[in-house]
């Protein structure tokens, strides 16, 4: 009798928990299937439920320049910032996991502290530190300002993968006679680039919705399409704020499926 009361009782708590989860998925769902349906609706004005349906916003989207030029921009941004991301990262995550220095684990500190600081006074700071440099409002500073702030998901994740590696692997290699880019390249590199695909994908997604700090350096060509958004949704909200959205939604759902095909989503965390 008692083992039936427990099983009766886990059976609950397990129906209670998939409630739970099936209610916590939709709270997060359901405002993007929201964005997605208003992006198609037939209406000059955003309104929901929709109840006709077009695609006039989308080609409102790629008829109004400063969107297009904006989400090219963007994407430049992104590419750019995740490349130098991982030229500044990578090193310095190999060199602070294999030190036996005091200082490592401060500088592991400072590199991951843009992740601790608001967006806004990074932008701020960030724009008045480059100012000194004669850069200010410029695409240099736009690049150099997202590289900050995707910095520390590179050293993050390929630190981590390079910390459950054993070093007999690369000293062996040593050993048998290799030069040190040798062993970075046939032996470092094919075990942390799970690690280094996964950083500098989630630095290009989080560039290119980037809003906080690339409105500190938005200018007439500086502007990305978060910003030429916000700066659009001053003067007149309709539907293609939502079409513009959903482009950059359907941009990260290729990004996934390209990390899915290439290495498979569980292999990102495979050291």
């Amino acid at each position: 009798m008692t083992g039936s009361r427990a099983r009766g009782a886990d059976t609950w708590v397990t129906a209670a928990l998939l409630v739970y989860v099936v209610a916590f998925m939709l709270f997060l769902i359901a405002p993007l299937a929201v964005v997605v349906l208003v992006s198609f609706s037939a209406e000059s004005y955003v309104a929901f439920p929709v109840e006709h349906y077009s695609l006039r916003w989308f080609e409102r989207f790629f008829e109004y320049k400063p969107f297009v030029n904006s989400f090219i921009l963007s994407v430049e941004v992104a590419l750019l910032s995740a490349l130098a991301g991982a030229a500044l990262g990578v090193p310095a995550a190999l060199a602070i996991v294999r030190s036996r220095s005091r200082i490592a684990g401060a500088a592991m500190t400072f590199l991951l502290s843009p992740l601790s600081l608001p967006h806004i006074v990074l932008g701020f700071s960030l724009l008045f530190f480059l100012a000194l440099f004669g850069q200010g409002i410029s695409f240099v500073s736009l690049v150099a300002a997202h590289t900050v702030v995707s910095l520390p998901y590179i050293v993050r994740t390929v630190a981590g993968i390079y910390r459950g590696v054993s070093p007999n692997l690369e000293e062996t290699a040593f050993v048998l006679g290799a030069s040190r880019w040798q062993v970075f390249r046939h032996v470092t590199f094919p075990i942390i680039r799970p690690g280094l695909f996964a950083g500098c994908l989630l630095a290009v997604l989080l560039s290119l919705d980037n809003l906080s700090v690339s409105l500190f350096f938005g200018g007439p060509s500086t502007s990305t399409l978060p910003v030429v958004m916000l700066s659009y949704m001053e003067s007149q909200f309709d539907p293609s704020i939502a079409a513009a959205s959903t482009i950059q939604l359907l941009v990260a759902l290729v990004v996934l499926l390209i990390v899915e095909r290439t290495f498979g989503l569980k292999g990102l965390s495979a050291g």
